[in-house]
């Protein structure tokens, strides 16, 4: 690799969009100070993602006395600390099913800080939850085996059909296709010998 190529006099790098150029310039924003604001402080809760610009003395200052809790109650305290051990989503007890998308009992007003989250991937009602929702549901498995289902159409029944209905079907087709209710035609006794197969199938699977 040639250092001294004039391809790296054309490199630009892109300055980045969280330490922008201006911030460079820009002076400390303590009454009074003229100092560069070099320094980034956050301006605390309630206003997550926003900074302060102080020079070296006063970004120390500031952080010497920068409490994100001031002005919250002991028991507003424990609750944002407790939250934070789940990264502050929502949760409910083991067992309760949740698959019918039901909101947090714990209303977001009622929090007294707040937190960056432009996707929504920390609330109930985030991505994850909506792609796991839009999901297609599995379809449900047969009833019965592939022999029983078979039996069950060479009667003329649906995969539901009860004890009764098997066996009023049997009866109906039996006497239909028996050769003593056709005059002694025995042109329908391959059909019979189906009807009978199908009925011993139903039976040795327990529904006849």
């Amino acid at each position: 690799m040639d250092l001294n190529s004039r391809l790296f006099d054309s490199i630009r790098i892109k300055p980045s969009c969280d330490e922008p150029k201006a911030a460079e310039t820009a002076t400390c924003e303590t009454p009074g100070c003229t100092h560069p604001g070099l320094y980034r402080a956050p301006k605390g809760r309630k206003a997550e993602g926003q900074y302060w610009r102080f020079c070296m003395d006063h970004v120390r200052a500031y952080n010497a006395s920068y409490n994100y809790f001031d002005g919250m109650n002991d028991a507003a305290v424990q609750a944002y600390q407790k939250d934070a051990i789940i990264g502050h989503r929502p949760t409910w007890a083991m067992g309760v099913n949740r698959s019918d998308g039901a909101k947090s009992t714990k209303p977001e007003a009622t929090r007294d800080w707040a937190y960056v989250d432009p996707l929504g991937i920390l609330r109930a009602e985030g991505v994850g939850e909506t792609a796991r929702r839009a999901r297609p549901e599995p379809p449900q498995r047969p009833r019965h085996s592939a022999s029983v289902r078979r039996a069950l159409d060479v009667l003329g029944l649906e995969e539901g059909a009860d004890t009764a209905a098997i066996k009023q079907q049997y009866k109906a087709l039996v006497k239909r296709f028996h050769p003593d209710a056709n005059g002694g035609d025995r042109s329908f006794e391959e059909r019979l010998r189906d009807i009978i197969r199908a009925h011993d199938v139903l039976r040795a699977a327990g529904l006849c």
